[in-house]
């Protein structure tokens, strides 16, 4: 997974940008096929901004947040990308499970008119 970070008004330092990287890296359990991340992080008045996109096979997901901290702010969108990835997963692989079944039909039928 290739991770992208960038700091809008302000200076990014070591610290944060690891623990970043480290709460993304989350999703990785989730789903291995995540091709590409952007960390977007910002500073607006009173409030900390973080904005995580991820790149899928043909897929793009996104969470935004807003907190008072910036660290909270990472981890609500990275928790709300873990609902996002778990639900894509489910959707993809209900779709492998459908065509299955389906062609297990059609050949069940096919076995009938034989007979």
């Amino acid at each position: 997974m290739r991770i992208n970070i960038t700091a809008r008004r302000f200076k990014l330092n070591d610290e944060l940008k690891d623990y970043a990287e480290n709460e993304v890296m989350r999703l990785k359990k989730y789903y291995d096929d995540i091709i590409d991340t952007e960390i977007i992080l910002g500073w607006e008045k009173k409030d900390r901004l973080a904005e995580i996109n991820i790149k899928l096979n043909g897929t793009k997901l996104s969470a935004h947040e807003r907190s008072e901290d910036i660290h909270k702010s990472i981890v609500l969108a990275v928790d709300k990308l873990e609902r996002q990835v778990k639900k894509y997963k489910g959707r993809r692989h209900g779709f492998e499970h459908e065509s299955l079944s389906s062609m297990d039909i059609i050949s069940e039928s096919t076995d009938e008119n034989d007979d």
